[in-house]
């Protein structure tokens, strides 16, 4: 013999008290029941495509990739398709007449140059002291073959006009 509980008794006597309580009651335990069930089955269903579409990324990245179609080679030639002109492009020439004939005259004349000259003429120490003369300026020996023209002003040093 089975000894119900204080709540046993208080859940058969509210369960008989009213039969439509009872299936409401039993209704509303379905409805939590499928919705559980149904909110399970959304679940399996989206971890299920979540996984297949990591799978499909991972394929997909993985995949080798169709090698890029080289461009055709340049031929040698390429063809150039012509046209002529028109007569009225072309420039053409046409001897002048007797009276509008142009004769030119030599305004220049013809300068010859010989290559057995040197170009330039020395000159000796007299003469180049006598090209500074109003300028007071001395000639110093450094060796046998080298002097220093040295001008007492230096002022001088920078240059002057030669009269």
């Amino acid at each position: 013999m089975t000894y119900r509980t204080d709540n046993e008794h208080l859940l058969a006597d509210v369960l008989a008290d009213d039969a439509g309580f009872r299936e409401a009651l039993f209704n509303e335990t379905l409805r939590l029941a499928r919705r559980r069930r149904s909110l399970r089955q959304a679940r399996r269903t989206a971890a299920a495509l979540l996984t297949l579409s990591v799978l499909a990324a991972l394929v997909s990245r993985n995949l080798p990739r169709q090698p890029a179609v080289p461009p055709p080679p340049v031929a040698g030639c390429e063809i150039i398709h012509t046209q002529p002109l028109p007569a009225a492009a072309i420039v053409t020439t046409q001897p002048l007449s007797a009276d509008r004939l142009v004769a030119s005259v030599a305004t220049a004349g013809v300068i010859q140059t010989t290559a057995t000259g040197r170009g330039f003429r020395e000159i000796d120490d007299d003469q180049l002291l006598a090209l500074v003369a109003p300028r007071p300026a001395v000639l110093v020996r450094r060796g046998p073959h080298s002097a220093e023209l040295v001008f007492v002003n230096p002022e001088d040093q920078n240059g002057f006009p030669v009269n």
